[in-house]
């Protein structure tokens, strides 16, 4: 067993969950992980296979063919798959539009798990998704659910696009949300929920500042 710390932030999507994990991931000197990032490369790679289904059944087979190797980069938790780095091709949309259904099946979820658990041996972690402190890393004392009104998460969502070119309406991104928040909330394995442990944190009304505080307080309070 590792004795690195880890701190895990749960909760939906656009709760802020990635910007206060790197904040805090740089405060304390510790590794930030995406963990969404992974299961954006799997999508990613069904997409892009001949088969390019990614609502039916993912066979064990496909995700044998994807060869992954992580590293650390610039104080974050890096990988390749098949020899590639990819970064701006996990944010199109159809990657984000697909993504949700890929992460809710079980053999991609047992893929995924297995990595981000091996990466308490390169160091103390701050790492976000949705099922760190429920499944992924339950033993640890460091868990916090971050949350925030859903038409204030469509906003900062809404926002986000805007500024990397894309011209999605502030209505097609709530209803974006709010499918994945459902698809989150209802499969069958690992579904999004609060760790019974965990420290609430709404971050409708607060500056990025007071949460990454917040977080970091708490930590050192352990």
């Amino acid at each position: 067993m590792s004795d690195h710390r880890i701190v895990a932030l749960d909760g939906p999507s656009a709760a802020g969950k990635s910007t206060v994990a790197r904040g805090v991931a740089q405060e304390l000197g510790w590794l930030y992980v995406d963990s969404g990032a992974l299961y954006r490369a799997v999508t990613w790679q069904l997409l892009a296979s001949d088969e390019g289904a990614v609502d039916a059944p993912i066979t064990q087979e496909q995700l044998q063919q994807m060869e992954w190797s992580f590293f650390e980069q610039a104080g974050a938790v890096a990988f390749q798959i098949n020899g590639y780095q990819p970064v701006e091709e996990l944010r199109n949309k159809a990657v984000r539009e697909a993504v949700a259904l890929v992460a809710a099946q079980p053999a991609v979820r047992n893929v995924v798990v297995s990595s981000l658990r091996s990466f308490a041996k390169m160091g103390s972690l701050v790492i976000e998704g949705r099922d760190i402190g429920s499944v992924v890393f339950p033993d640890t004392p460091h868990k916090f659910y971050l949350d925030a009104d859903p038409h204030e998460r469509a906003m900062r969502r809404y926002r986000e696009l805007a500024q990397a070119g894309e011209n999605e309406k502030a209505e097609a991104v709530l209803a974006s949300l709010a499918k994945r928040d459902k698809i989150d909330s209802t499969r069958a394995q690992d579904p999004l929920q609060v760790a019974s442990d965990a420290v609430r944190i709404d971050t409708t009304h607060l500056a990025l500042k007071e949460v990454i505080e917040m977080v970091i307080n708490r930590v050192m309070e352990c």
